[in-house]
């Protein structure tokens, strides 16, 4: 150490360190207080989200309509109505049309 110097590098380097610490942690409290100051947010669902929600509170399952089904599928006396099937696909395109326009 030189006569006259009052400080070594490693001291110069430690108070950089809390310089930096410290400026930190004054970006982060201004950062926090900035999001407290914006105030409310606002969040919109989507259908998606909110047909999701909607079905979360509903049973799951008819356990009684899956069993008729089993047996209906077992026994051979299930009957595909394609009409049926065909218009669901039809909506479920148009829907999905629909969604991509968006």
């Amino acid at each position: 150490m030189k006569i006259g110097q009052t400080s070594t590098p490693a001291a110069d380097a430690a108070i950089l360190a809390r310089s930096n610490a410290e400026a930190g942690a004054a970006a982060a409290k201004a950062r926090v207080a900035q999001a407290a100051d914006a105030g409310t947010s606002t969040v919109e669902l989507s259908s998606t989200a909110t047909a999701l929600l909607a079905g979360a509170s509903s049973p799951e399952f008819d356990a009684a309509k899956v069993e008729r089904m089993k047996q209906a599928i077992a026994d051979g006396s299930f009957k595909v109505n394609a009409d049926v099937i065909a218009d669901k696909l039809i909506a479920n395109a148009q829907e999905m049309l629909d969604a991509v326009k968006r």
